[in-house]
């Protein structure tokens, strides 16, 4: 019997076939609630798409604090701007094609080059986006936004993590990105685990008695994903350890460094391109301060495509199954 160990602020049904599914876009609904009662500068605008971001939890809430934009990404990121000029702590949401894929020079220059206090939520990121489709599927958003000074850079894997995200991102001074999904997604934490803005948590440790070893760096959504191939690897004789990296931007260099000097090689998984994600991220830092074999899983130079949402996660490899093959042939 393999001798993993599991962080103890986990769901306790993590691996079970009826573990809860909500889409974490839900968290950001009830974050932004939360937040807005805490705080009456926090306000919220939306790109005509109010009930799929679930900014529609805070506008019936706080009808006053609210303002619909229409389709209008990149006159919302202006606004924005202004209104954090003022004194604000605005909150923009679409879809993350729109925003910030059609407000970028907005949010760079009007948002990140002001250094205003502007939360940016994207919505629908990843190929699990499904049927919608090539697109509306937003697998370059980390790269674009990791890539501009001064912005924090999130993704959340559940819908408790993207909770904590937006009050965490409401308290902190600055542009904030926080990428979200459409789908069901697994909850993998519960309402106390802790997240902090730049810091990572290693969620599985592997099994010590194991020789070959190979760490995990996953975000977003497919955590729960690495987390089933790190109990599959360490039930197979390899000491396969997971960290949950959902502040891309800044990086948590310290556990990365002792994440990597603890194994014999990385696996990144997330659903984005794998150029300019979070493995590049990872990578880049690992090149200047340990070389270290980092082997990238996600969208490799493409475009995405319809289909139901598992299927296109495991057509690009970021399933359970792609990772433990990975780990495997790393180690072998």
């Amino acid at each position: 019997m393999s001798n993993f160990s599991v962080a103890q602020h986990l769901n306790p049904k993590l691996f079970s076939d009826d573990i809860e599914q909500v889409p974490n876009r839900h968290g950001y609904g009830e974050g932004l609630l939360e937040a807005g009662k805490k705080n009456s500068r926090v306000v919220a605008l939306s790109a005509d798409l109010t009930g799929s971001t679930r900014t529609s939890v805070f506008a019936d809430a706080f009808p006053e604090r609210f303002v619909q934009v229409g389709i209008g990404e990149q006159s919302m990121a202006s606004v924005a701007s202004g209104m954090a000029a003022m004194g604000k702590i605005p909150f923009i949401a679409s879809y993350a094609m729109f925003s910030p894929g059609r407000s970028w020079e907005q949010v760079r220059t009007t948002i990140c080059y002001n250094d205003s206090n502007v939360k940016v939520i994207g919505a629908h990121a990843g190929v699990s986006v499904g049927p919608d489709g090539a697109t509306h599927q937003a697998i370059e958003d980390i790269a674009i936004m990791r890539v501009i000074p001064r912005m924090v850079v999130i993704a959340p894997a559940d819908v408790h993590e993207a909770k904590r995200a937006v009050l965490k991102a409401a308290e902190y001074k600055g542009p904030v990105y926080i990428r979200l999904a459409r789908e069901n997604v697994p909850v993998v934490t519960t309402a106390g685990s802790p997240f902090e803005i730049g810091r990572a948590e290693v969620y599985l440790e592997r099994d010590p008695e194991h020789k070959k070893t190979v760490g995990i760096i996953a975000s977003g959504t497919v955590l729960h994903n690495a987390l089933l191939a790190g109990k599959r690897l360490n039930e197979a004789g390899i000491g396969a350890s997971v960290m949950n990296l959902a502040t891309i931007k800044p990086l948590d260099t310290g556990n990365i460094l002792a994440f990597a000097e603890a194994h014999d090689a990385l696996i990144t998984v997330e659903e984005h391109q794998v150029a300019g994600g979070m493995g590049s991220a990872v990578a880049e830092f690992l090149a200047e301060e340990r070389p270290t074999r980092v082997v990238r899983l996600g969208v490799h130079d493409q475009f995405g495509q319809s289909g139901e949402p598992e299927e296109l996660v495991a057509h690009y490899g970021m399933d359970a199954g792609t990772i433990v093959a990975t780990a495997k042939k790393l180690v072998e």
